[in-house]
């Protein structure tokens, strides 16, 4: 476990943050179905914005990369990245609420440099935060967990953490601001907010930083795009309901004409 001095050296990276009440959070509880996340959220069953992006994206780029590297490749690369990822978002979540945490792994030892790379690049214009891993939800529509909420330069933000294998380029990651763009909605929906801003601190293994920002007319766009694929997921999910309903109908039909026969 990271023990206090641990703590009080990540702490010397950058400022203690502080924390504010203004916001209270509920707790969902996240379920993963074969590949399909949601949240049960105060007893309603919501997609996430991350299987609704998904649902949704063009696929062929990650066939492409499939079809390059191979598929028992692309899976090792996907777990390990996945793996990393979670490791380095538990190290940033351990500095921001002060709660300790270590991870011995060999990728907790990538992660941990990872999480101070970002600490000390990213959180110093973090003013105070609200919410540490915090679950936001659109009723009725979707839901996911965003990794900060927070006064971000004398903004109110959404901030999300993100390990990269290699830089990134902004036109290669829009589904990452159509996320910030969700959780904005949803947050202002159900807590009377104004998130005028998203935040995207990325870190590879080899301790690149790099952040991108959104803010004001940007950001609304981005919610429009999202409202557009989440439309897409509804019809999708229509889809594959009315298939299902033709295939029943069909399969009763059958046995029907099997018991007449």
């Amino acid at each position: 476990m990271m023990d206090d001095k641990d703590i009080q050296e990540y702490h010397n990276i950058g400022k203690p943050i502080k924390f504010s009440d203004k916001y209270s959070y509920v707790k969902g509880t996240q379920i993963d179905d074969h590949g399909s996340r949601t949240y049960d959220v105060n007893g309603s069953r919501l997609p996430s914005v991350t299987t609704i992006l998904g649902a949704t994206k063009d696929q062929q780029f990650l066939k492409d990369w499939k079809a390059k590297v191979g598929e028992t490749e692309a899976e090792r690369i996907k777990n390990v990245s996945s793996a990393r990822g979670t490791s380095m978002h538990k190290f940033l979540e351990a500095y921001v609420t002060g709660v300790g945490y270590d991870d011995l792994t060999e990728l907790g030892r990538q992660a941990s440099p990872m999480a101070k790379k970002v600490i000390e690049m990213g959180l110093a214009p973090v003013e105070e935060y609200y919410g540490s891993e915090v679950t936001l939800y659109y009723p009725g529509l979707y839901a996911g967990s965003t990794d900060l909420v927070c006064l971000h330069n004398g903004k109110e933000s959404i901030v999300d953490f993100k390990q990269s294998n290699r830089p990134k380029r902004k036109e290669w990651i829009e589904d990452y601001y159509l996320q910030i763009a969700a959780y904005a909605m949803a947050h202002d929906h159900v807590h009377g907010s104004e998130i005028r801003q998203g935040v995207i601190m990325m870190c590879t293994p080899d301790l690149y930083y790099q952040e991108f920002i959104i803010t004001d007319h940007e950001l609304r766009q981005y919610k429009h795009k999202f409202l557009k694929r989440l439309d897409m997921y509804h019809d999708l999910k229509f889809d594959e309901k009315e298939q299902h309903n033709t295939e029943k109908e069909n399969e009763e039909y059958l046995k029907e004409l099997e018991r007449k026969l």
